[in-house]
């Protein structure tokens, strides 16, 4: 076997941005060692995984090809480190989980998880959904949590539970005393919505169909609290799961507004990488995330 697993790792690393001076960073090595164990593993096979130019590193057809391979022998690897590295009773668990999940499930059902499993040790990741699935598909985390279906070849979904999306205003807008909006009034509102891309918007643009071209869409923002507050400033009509607003509905200080045949209902779902070696911590986690409704 002409290959090391440090050659993988390089490999990967580099693949995953296309650039020797990242990979370098996030491997903590020089940037000349960087590009010398491409090149070796390179040499030691006759082979080419990257094209170059002197502005630019490119994955090739070839190196595309193989990266899925690579990525399944070290997630082997780094599994079967972690067993030599912990007592046998012990549990390692990476769970990713996208903004709404994250910030108003996850740590519940992980407070769940460790009195069950009061040895193990957890790892939760919180990002949008497409940085969730890129940390699946990169074997950083076991699995995902995610507001949005994806259709992937490497990638295993499963639906979790049910969720409901919400329009909500500010108490002094002027849809904030109907009992329930047409779709003239969807029209001529500013609306403040999540990316593109993100779960929230993916539900919101299919609720929308027939509309969505006409609709005002005024601003566009990453985070829900950057939503909740453009809101309360008065910004526009916002558009989030119920999860996310609930607080500040209960409190009076945003206003739910009733929207009649736009279908807001979604699902979450798990993701799971087809690759993945077994893992007893992430089927127990799927498990009570499925037995316990919270």
């Amino acid at each position: 076997m002409k290959y090391t697993l440090r050659h993988l790792q390089v490999f990967l690393a580099v693949a995953k941005d296309e650039s020797i001076s990242r990979a370098a960073e996030a491997l903590s090595m020089s940037q000349s060692a960087t590009s010398a164990a491409v090149q070796e593993f390179e040499k030691r096979y006759d082979m080419q995984l990257f094209d170059r130019s002197p502005k630019r590193l490119q994955l090739n057809s070839f190196g595309r090809a193989i990266r899925s391979e690579a990525e399944a022998l070290m997630a082997h690897a780094l599994e079967f480190d972690q067993t030599l590295k912990q007592q046998p009773d012990m549990k390692y668990l990476r769970v990713g989980a996208s903004y709404t999940i994250g910030n108003y499930l996850a740590m519940n059902y992980l407070a769940a998880y460790r009195a069950q499993q009061p040895d193990s040790k957890v790892e939760i990741s919180v990002g949008s959904t497409p940085e969730i699935i890129a940390k699946v598909l990169n074997f950083e985390v076991g699995i995902g949590l995610v507001e949005a279906e994806v259709n992937h070849p490497d990638l295993q979904l499963k639906p979790w539970r049910e969720d409901r999306m919400c329009l909500f205003c500010n108490p002094d807008h002027p849809l904030a005393s109907k009992k329930r909006l047409s779709d003239k009034d969807l029209l001529n509102c500013d609306w403040v919505l999540r990316e593109e891309k993100s779960g929230h918007r993916q539900t919101f643009d299919r609720a929308m169909h027939g509309l969505l071209s006409s609709l005002n869409i005024t601003l566009e923002l990453g985070h829900n609290e950057a939503i909740k507050n453009a809101v309360k400033a008065g910004l526009g009509v916002g558009c989030l799961s119920e999860l996310a607003v609930a607080e500040e509905i209960e409190h009076g200080i945003l206003v739910p507004l009733a929207i009649q045949h736009r279908d807001m209902n979604r699902h979450f779902y798990f993701v799971r990488h087809k690759q993945a070696p077994p893992n007893k911590a992430v089927d127990q986690w799927m498990t009570l995330c499925g037995e316990l409704k919270l």
